[in-house]
C-alpha cells in the first residue's frame, strides 16, 4: 500500500469531517449571535434579563445532558469523570434558573446569600473532581507528591495573586462586623478560591492528561477555563458592582456550556490516527514516574506569578498582608522541594541512563555480528570490534571507509537501488530491510554477508553476519538436488528443465534441437557377473566419455540406471535432412564412444549402446520430446541393440495400437473371455496319450480364438516399456492365475470321471517367484479342489538371466516334496538351460520348437537334438518334444530316443469335450507303427509318470 493510501486510511471519512464542521460552525454562529445580542443589550431590559438568565439555564442543561448521554454511551475510567462534569453543568443550569426566577419571573433583586449562590458553588468542586479522574495517575508516592506540589505551585500563586488584588478587600469587609457582611464576604471568598482551584486543575492536567480521548479532554478543558475566565471578570471589583445579567460578560459562560456540549460527540467523530513509530503506549519505564510531570518552567513561573501579588503590595505602599506572605512562603516551600525532588530524580536518571549506555555498548562490544553507523553520504562513522573476528579487519581501519567501496561490484549496483527504495518507503510501513551482497575481507577475499538495515538520522546502521558457509551449505544442497550423486552429471528434474529452456527460450523456434534417451545393453549382465561395485565404475566411466563427447553448451545427463540422456542444440541453420544428419553423427559418435572396452577391476568389459533420437518440432512440449526420444531407444533396443534410431510418427501409432490391445486384454480378463483348450502328450513308442497341456485361448466378440503368440505381444511388448511394465506384469500374472486354477479345476472334474492323466501348465520362473504366488498356494489350490498333487506339472521357463536360481530351487524342491512334476520348457535355446538342468530338480525336459522343426531337414540340428535326448536319457529324464506336426518328425525323434511329442501330427488343442472323447478312445495312430524306444529311459507307454532317482543319483560336475 502507497503513503497516500496509508494516509487516507487514518483520516476520518468524508461524511464524518462533514458533520463535525457543520457542528462547529454551528457552535461558532450561536455563540457569535448570542455575544452579538448580549453586546447590544438584546434591544431591550426585559429580553436582556430573560437571556441572560433562562439562556444560560439552558445552555447549562444542554451541557448537563450531553456529558450524561456521553457517560451512558461509554464503559471505561472517564464515565466518572463525565457524570461529574453533567452534574456541574445541571448546578450551574440550576444557579441561572433560580437567578431568572427573582429578575424575570418575581421582578426583584436577587438576595444573598440564595439558592443560586448554593448552586454555583457547587458546579466548582463536580468539575474539580472529574479533572483529577481525566488525569494520568501517578504510579510511585512521589508522584503524588509532586502532583500535590504542582497544584498548589499554581494554586498557591494564584491565590496570592487574587488576595493582593481583589480578596483582602472582601476579607476586610468580612471583619468590619456590618450585617450581612460575613455572608456577602464568604461567597467573595468562595467564588475565586474555587475558581483558583478549578484553575490548578485544568493547568495541571493540561500537562498530565491521559492519552484516551485526547480531542475530547482537550475540548472540555477549554470550556471550563472559559468559564473560569468570566467568573474571574465576574468577581473582580471592577465588574461585580455593575454586572447587570444578559451583557457581554454572559456570552463567556454561554460559550463554555455549549463548548462543554459539544466536546465528547464532537470529538467522537475523530479518530486518532497511528502513533508514532518508537513511542507506543507504556514504553516509558516505571523508574521514570516523575519527570516530565509538568515543564521545567512550571514552578519558575508559580513563584513569578505569587512574586507579582507581593510586589502589587510593596509598589502601592500598602502593608504586606500575612495571608500574602504565608501564602508566599508555603509556594517557596513547595518550590524548593519540588525541585529537590526533580534533582533526586534527575540524579536517578542520569545513572539509569549510564547503566543503559554500558548495557548496549557491552550488547553491541560483545555481539557476534557487525554493527555498522553509515552517514548519509555513504561514510562509515561507527563499526563494532566484531569486524576483526568477521572480516579480518580491525574497526578502526574501517571507521571513515567509504561503504560502497568495500561491496562487490557486480553486487553495488543491487545494494544501491534497495537501499534508495527503503530511505523513500515510510518508516512505519517498512521499518526494516534485508541485504545480502559480497564484502571484502582483509585478506582481500570475498565474503557473503547478510546485513538488516535501519534508518538512523538520514544514515544507516547495518547489522552484518558473515554467512559464507550458508551460501556454500545451499549451492551444494542446490547441486545435490540437480545431479546424479554417483556421476555428477545433471538428473532427470534439471534435464528436463534444461530442455524446456530451450523450448521456449530465444531457441524456441529452432527446430533442429534434439533429445538423445542413451541405454547401456548389456549392463546388467555386468552387475551380475563382476558385481554392482564394478558396475558403478562403470556408469562413471561411462558418463564421463558421455561428458567428454558432447559439445560445449550441450547437456548430458544421467537418468537412473544405466539410463543416459543429452540435449544437443541446434544452430537453427539447417534443413530437415542437414539437422538429421548432425545429429545421427553426434549419435554414433557417442554410440562407439560409449561401446569401447571399459577397464574396470582388472577386467576388460564391453557394453554397447541403444540410442534413440527425437527433434524439436514446432508445437512439441519438453514432456512428448523426451517421451518421443525414449520411445526411439526402445525401438532401437527391439531392432538389435547397439544401434541409433529416429524417432518416427508412426511408433507413437503403434504404441496406441498396442495400448488399446492392451485394454482389450484387460477387459477380456475381467469379463471371462478367455477360454481352456489342452493338447495331448503322446508316447511316440505306443500313441497313448500320456499327459495333457493346457493352453489359453482369447475368444473374441466375433467368436475367433487368439493364440497365446497372439494375444501375449502386449505382455512382450510391457517388457520393453519401462513406462508400463507395471501394469502389463499385473495383467500378465492374472492371466497366469486364471490358468492355473482353471488348469487345476478342470483336471480335477476329469479325475472324478475317470480320467487320470496329468495336466501340464507353464509357468515363468518369474511368476513362480513372484510374492503375490506364496509358497503353500499351489498345494492350497490342489486340495481345494481336490486334485492328487502327481496329477500336475509345471512346465518352468527360464529365460531371464537374473533370476535367483537359489530361490529358485528352494521353491521348485518344495513343490516336489507335494509330488508335483517339473519340467524345463523351452531345453535346448535360452541363456538360462544348461545353468538350469545343472542346479534345479527337473523331472523331465520339453525340447524347443526351434528343435523339432529343423529336426529332419538340417543334420547340423538332428546332431544337436540327438544329444540332448542322449543328456535327458542318462540322466534318467523324460522328454517331451513340442511342435511335432509332421510323420517324419515323430520317425526321427523316437529314433533319437525322445519318449514323447506334443503337436499337430497327433491332435492340436481340443476344447473339454472332445478332450474326454480322445481320452476314452485312450491313444493316437503313430507313424510307423508302434515299437520299443530305440534308448532305455522308463516305460514306453502309459501316462507320464514322475519318477525319480536316477537324477538325484547321476553326479554332474560343477561349472
Amino acid at each position: 500500500m502507497s503513503a497516500q493510501g496509508a494516509a487516507l486510511l487514518n483520516r476520518p471519512s468524508l461524511s464524518g469531517g462533514g458533520k463535525g464542521l457543520a457542528m462547529q460552525l454551528l457552535l461558532a454562529v450561536v455563540s457569535g449571535g448570542y455575544a452579538v445580542g448580549a453586546a447590544l443589550n438584546w434591544g431591550s431590559e426585559e429580553v436582556a434579563e430573560i437571556m441572560g438568565d433562562f439562556g444560560l439555564s439552558a445552555a447549562g442543561l444542554l451541557a448537563a445532558v450531553s456529558c450524561y448521554s456521553y457517560a451512558r454511551a461509554i464503559d471505561s475510567r472517564e464515565r466518572p469523570a463525565w457524570l461529574l462534569f453533567a452534574f456541574s453543568s445541571l448546578m450551574g443550569a440550576c444557579g441561572n434558573a433560580v437567578w431568572g426566577w427573582y429578575e424575570v419571573i418575581l421582578g426583584q433583586a436577587v438576595p444573598k446569600p440564595s439558592l443560586a449562590d448554593f448552586a454555583f458553588l457547587c458546579f466548582a468542586p463536580p468539575a474539580i473532581v472529574g479533572l483529577l479522574v481525566l488525569a494520568k495517575r501517578p504510579v510511585t508516592r512521589a508522584g503524588w507528591v509532586c502532583l500535590g506540589l504542582d497544584s498548589w505551585l499554581i494554586g498557591g500563586s494564584l491565590l496570592t495573586l487574587s488576595w493582593s488584588l481583589a480578596l483582602a478587600h472582601a476579607a476586610r469587609t468580612a471583619q468590619s462586623g456590618a450585617p450581612g457582611s460575613v455572608p456577602r464576604a464568604a461567597l467573595s471568598l468562595a467564588y475565586p478560591l474555587l475558581d483558583i482551584a478549578l484553575v490548578s486543575m485544568v493547568l495541571v492536567l493540561h500537562f498530565r492528561r491521559s492519552e484516551t480521548n485526547r480531542s475530547a479532554v482537550n475540548t472540555a478543558i477549554a470550556a471550563l477555563a472559559l468559564t473560569v475566565l468570566s467568573d474571574a471578570l465576574f468577581t473582580s471589583p471592577l465588574l461585580s458592582a455593575e454586572y447587570q445579567s444578559g451583557q457581554l460578560l454572559d456570552a463567556g459562560w454561554f460559550a463554555g456550556s455549549l463548548l462543554l456540549a459539544y466536546a465528547p460527540w464532537g470529538a467522537r467523530r475523530l479518530h486518532p490516527g497511528p502513533e508514532p513509530v518508537g513511542h507506543s503506549r507504556g514504553e516509558r519505564p516505571h523508574s521514570r514516574p516523575i519527570t516530565g510531570s509538568l515543564p521545567a518552567l512550571t514552578p519558575y513561573l508559580a513563584a513569578a506569578v505569587c512574586t507579582l501579588g507581593i510586589l502589587y503590595n510593596v509598589v502601592d505602599g500598602r502593608k504586606v498582608d500575612r495571608m500574602v506572605v504565608f501564602t508566599g512562603c508555603t509556594v517557596v516551600l513547595a518550590l524548593v522541594i519540588r525541585q529537590g525532588i526533580m534533582l533526586l530524580d534527575n540524579i536517578a536518571l542520569t545513572q539509569e541512563l549510564a547503566q543503559k549506555e554500558n548495557h548496549f555498548r557491552s550488547l553491541v562490544q560483545g555481539s557476534s555480528d557487525v554493527i555498522m553507523i553509515a552517514a548519509p553520504t555513504g561514510t562509515l562513522h561507527y563499526v563494532s570490534p566484531a569486524a576483526a573476528g568477521v572480516y579480518g579487519r580491525e574497526a578502526e581501519e574501517l571507521v571513515g571507509t567509504e561503504l560502497a567501496a568495500l561491496i562487490h561490484p557486480d553486487d553495488l549496483g543491487k545494494v544501491v537501488h534497495e537501499v534508495r527504495r527503503f530511505l523513500a518507503a515510510p518508516p512505519a510501513q517498512e521499518p526494516t530491510t534485508r541485504i545480502e551482497c559480497r564484502f571484502k575481507s582483509g585478506d582481500g577475499e570475498w565474503l557473503n554477508v547478510e546485513s538488516t538495515v535501519n534508518r538512523h538520522q538520514g544514515g544507516l546502521i547495518l547489522n552484518s553476519r558473515d554467512v559464507t558457509e550458508r551460501v556454500r551449505l545451499q549451492a551444494q544442497l542446490q547441486h545435490s538436488a540437480e545431479h546424479d550423486p554417483l556421476t555428477d552429471l545433471p538428473n532427470r528434474a534439471l534435464f528436463t528443465r534444461r530442455v524446456r529452456q530451450a523450448l521456449t527460450g530465444r531457441r524456441a523456434g529452432d527446430h533442429s534441437t534434439a533429445v538423445l534417451f542413451i541405454d547401456l545393453d548389456g549392463f546388467k549382465a555386468v552387475n551380475d557377473t563382476i558385481g554392482h561395485q564394478a558396475g558403478d565404475e562403470l556408469l562413471v566411466e561411462a558418463a564421463r566419455r558421455l561428458q567428454d563427447s558432447v559439445r560445449a553448451g550441450d547437456t548430458a545427463a544421467r537418468l537412473g540406471g544405466d539410463e543416459f540422456a543429452a540435449l544437443i542444440l541446434g544452430d537453427g541453420s539447417r534443413g530437415r535432412s542437414a539437422r538429421e544428419h548432425q545429429a545421427r553423427e553426434i549419435a554414433d559418435r557417442l554410440r562407439t564412444t560409449l561401446s569401447q572396452p571399459y577397464r574396470i577391476a582388472g577386467n576388460e568389459v564391453r557394453v554397447a549402446a541403444s540410442i534413440g533420437v527425437a527433434f524439436a518440432d514446432p508445437g512439441i512440449t519438453p514432456s512428448d520430446l523426451m517421451r518421443n526420444a525414449d520411445l526411439a531407444m526402445y525401438r532401437a533396443k527391439a531392432g538389435g541393440k547397439d544401434r541409433v534410431e529416429m524417432y518416427a510418427p508412426q511408433m507413437q501409432a503403434e504404441i496406441v495400437r498396442k495400448a488399446e490391445l492392451a485394454g482389450r486384454l484387460r477387459t477380456a480378463l475381467h469379463e471371462g473371455e478367455f477360454a481352456l483348450l489342452h493338447q495331448p502328450v503322446v508316447s511316440l513308442a505306443t500313441g497313448e496319450v500320456s499327459a495333457v497341456v493346457a493352453q489359453a485361448r482369447w475368444r473374441s466378440a466375433q467368436g475367433i480364438l487368439f493364440t497365446p503368440a497372439e494375444f501375449l505381444r502386449v505382455a512382450e511388448y510391457s517388457e520393453g516399456s519401462a513406462a508400463a511394465a507395471g501394469k502389463d506384469a499385473a495383467r500378465t500374472a492374472e492371466l497366469g492365475r486364471w490358468l492355473l486354477e482353471q488348469a487345476v479345476e478342470q483336471a480335477a472334474d476329469r479325475h472324478r470321471a475317470g480320467h487320470g492323466v496329468p495336466v501340464a501348465v507353464r509357468m515363468t520362473a518369474q511368476r513362480l517367484l513372484d510374492r503375490a504366488m506364496p509358497l503353500g498356494c499351489v498345494e492350497a489350490l490342489l486340495t481345494r479342489h481336490g486334485l492328487p498333487s502327481g496329477a500336475l506339472v509345471l512346465e518352468l521357463a527360464v529365460s531371464d538371466p537374473r533370476v535367483p536360481f537359489d530361490d529358485l530351487e528352494r521353491r521348485l524342491t518344495a513343490l516336489q516334496r507335494l509330488g508335483v512334476g517339473i519340467a524345463l520348457d523351452g531345453f535346448g535355446s535360452g541363456y538360462a538351460a544348461i545353468s538350469a538342468l545343472r542346479r534345479l530338480p527337473v523331472d523331465m525336459l520339453k525340447l524347443d520348437r526351434g528343435l523339432v522343426e529343423g529336426v529332419v531337414e538340417s543334420a547340423r540340428l538332428h546332431k544337436i537334438t540327438a544329444g540332448l535326448l542322449r543328456i535327458a536319457n542318462d540322466l534318467g529324464m523324460r522328454s517331451v518334444a513340442d511342435g511335432v506336426d509332421l510323420p517324419e518328425q515323430v520317425m526321427a525323434l523316437r529314433a533319437m530316443g525322445c519318449t514323447h511329442g506334443q503337436g499337430m501330427a497327433f491332435s492340436g488343442p481340443l476344447d473339454e469335450y472332445r478332450l474326454r472323447r480322445a481320452l476314452v478312445r485312450g491313444s493316437f495312430p503313430v507313424p510307423g507303427g508302434a515299437v520299443q524306444p530305440a534308448l532305455a529311459g522308463g516305460s514306453p507307454g502309459g501316462s507320464m509318470a514322475i519318477h525319480r532317482g536316477s537324477h538325484n543319483e547321476t553326479p554332474v560336475p560343477p561349472t
